[in-house]
């Protein structure tokens, strides 16, 4: 079985930074595409960013700038460096993984990461 466990959220107060970590485990063969999506209360869940086995990244409008994806795939683990956080970057922070295992290609999601900006 494959497990995808984040860290790192919590509540940060505006303009501040935090840093979420996402760590594969479980047998697996290797991992294409990792990334982080976010659900806010009310609203459909949104890509975040994303980054390629190679490194090739993309980020929604919203965060660009802000926010960098990151991985180290020696530890099977990707990251989100948020910066100059937004009450508006609140929500539940889930990391998503394409992982390659037994000849095939599944996808995991993480169970998800609360991330609150408040004063």
């Amino acid at each position: 079985q494959v497990q995808l466990v984040e860290s790192g959220g919590g509540l940060v107060q505006p303009g501040g930074s935090l840093r979420l970590s996402c760590v594969a485990s479980g047998s697996i063969f290797s991992i294409n595409a990792m990334g982080w999506y976010r659900r806010a209360p009310g609203k459909e869940r949104e890509l975040v960013a994303a980054i390629t086995s190679g490194g090739s990244t993309n980020y929604a409008d919203s965060v660009k700038g802000r926010f960098t994806i990151s991985r180290d795939n020696a530890k099977n683990t990707v990251y989100l460096q948020m910066n100059s956080l937004k009450p508006e970057d609140t929500a539940v922070y889930h990391c998503n993984a394409d992982i390659f295992r037994g000849g095939f290609s599944y996808e995991y999601w993480g169970q998800g990461t609360q991330v609150t900006v408040s004063s």
